[in-house]
């Protein structure tokens, strides 16, 4: 926040599994985290599956009460029936699923709940992907991630009896109709909202806000409001989206305590090494006489980007070579783990 950061997203690959190794839990992180958050700035969590977010549902849902955080949630559910979660050695069952989000709902209001499916997992049935159909049309989740399965060469699925190809390609066209079918920010048209503008929309168009519930508002494209928390009425809306115009009344403020860092400027540094990088040098005390002396900016070599550097095209080269040979050797030894 004092480099001008504005909304911060806390993600791993569980969030809610954070703490279970060295005795704490996310309540406990996401309690002081809150207490350094600026007014206006915004704090967004990442996935969670339902094992560990069951374990905190009461202090979670006071946490995603709060005007500093967004009533957002990832819980993926992967599918609707018991047996194909079993199969996919997944730690939960679809109770466990609908408690948590039937309890999130009913503390945070208008909460936003994301969520995945894999369509055409091996063993899954007719009847089990209509068990995922009835879950969809029960929640009509605004935010949907829908997969259709893959087998990943050396991994346990890909060695199970597989569902045919079309008829994976049917359900995961059935569940894109099923989704496509509902619009869930009609009933918001009319509404103010307080947003918080954080970049530019794809087509350049518009900027892009968040609403506090992580729903996406597009606001005029005005320099005055990036990065800046304001108050719009929402005049359209769409699938994946809303638009709104700033009233005139307003109140436009921002969101960080100071000036946002400049693109490109490396984050984390304090002002006095901000300082000597700005100004090329590194100034030391003389262990001796404790007088200060200037040193070679060696460190500065370090920070800046390869492209910047003496032979940064070759060295770009190089490293990505590199992750090229990594990432073919991680494909064809095969993974131990399965979505």
């Amino acid at each position: 926040f004092t480099e001008g950061v504005c909304e911060i997203w806390l993600t791993s690959e569980d969030t809610g599994a954070y703490g279970r190794d060295i005795g704490t839990d996310l309540p406990t992180l996401l309690w002081k985290l809150v207490a350094a958050i600026p007014e206006g700035a915004m704090l967004r969590l990442g996935m969670t599956n339902p094992p560990y977010i069951l374990e905190h549902l009461e202090e979670m849902a006071k946490i995603l009460n709060h005007p500093r955080v967004y009533a957002f949630l990832h819980i993926p559910v992967q599918s609707a029936s018991d047996s194909v979660l079993m199969d996919m050695r997944r730690e939960y069952c679809v109770a466990d699923f609908k408690q948590v989000v039937d309890f999130l709902k009913e503390k945070v209001p208008g909460i936003t709940i994301a969520t995945d499916i894999i369509c055409g997992f091996p063993g899954e049935t007719d009847e089990d992907f209509q068990e995922t159909m009835k879950l969809v049309e029960q929640y009509r989740f605004p935010s949907l991630f829908i997969n259709q399965f893959y087998p990943r060469p050396g991994t346990p699925a890909a060695k199970m009896h597989q569902v045919p190809a079309a008829v994976k390609k049917q359900r995961t066209k059935d569940l894109s109709q099923l989704f496509h079918s509902y619009n869930p920010y009609d009933h918001k048209v009319g509404e103010r909202q307080r947003v918080l503008v954080t970049e530019e929309s794809f087509d350049s168009n518009y900027y892009v806000a968040h609403n506090p519930f992580y729903e996406q508002v597009l606001v005029p494209k005005d320099p005055l409001l990036m990065g800046k928390m304001v108050e719009v009425s929402i005049y359209e809306a769409g699938k994946h989206f809303m638009k709104g115009q700033p009233v005139s009344d307003a109140r436009v403020y921002a969101a960080s305590i100071t000036r946002p860092l400049a693109k490109g400027e490396v984050s984390g540094l304090t002002e006095e090494f901000r300082h000597a990088a700005q100004n090329g040098t590194n100034w030391k005390t003389h262990p001796s006489a404790g007088i200060p002396v200037r040193t070679p900016p060696s460190w500065w070599m370090a920070l800046q980007l390869p492209w910047q550097q003496e032979g940064g095209g070759l060295k770009i080269l190089s490293v990505s070579l590199a992750l090229l040979a990594v990432l073919v050797m991680v494909y064809y030894g095969g993974m131990k783990t399965e979505l």
